[in-house]
């Protein structure tokens, strides 16, 4: 499986970003996925999953009621909508892919796109 993240870039804060993941293979919709991050200096961090039907989201209290997690299997892509963006969610943003259906095995990453928030 190959993921290929896009859509990042240089927004102001407040403004809206939506990052997009798109999945080679045959199975993409049988598995849950996730966005992370990463900060400049920072460990990657957790943002947002979603399992296989689109039905269960799950959010890092940072993000929840500003980002959107969702997927369209028909395109094996998995989206997150970024809403009332601040200086604190520039980072590099990462999808990835848990084949195992666990939440936790996230065997497969993409190469990450960079969004930056200006105050």
């Amino acid at each position: 499986v190959q993921l290929q993240a896009s859509g990042g870039g240089l927004v102001q804060a407040g403004g809206s970003l939506r990052l997009s993941c798109a999945a080679s293979g045959r199975t993409f919709s049988s598995y849950v996925m996730g966005w992370f991050r990463q900060a400049p200096g920072k460990e990657r961090d957790f943002v947002a999953r979603i399992n296989w039907s689109g039905g269960i989201r799950y959010y890092a209290d940072s993000v929840n009621g500003r980002f959107t997690i969702s997927r369209d299997n028909a395109k094996n892509t998995v989206y997150l909508q970024m809403n009332s963006l601040k200086p604190e969610d520039t980072a590099v943003y990462y999808c990835a892919a848990d084949p195992t259906g666990r939440y936790s095995k996230w065997v497969y990453w993409g190469q990450g796109t960079l969004v930056t928030v200006s105050s």
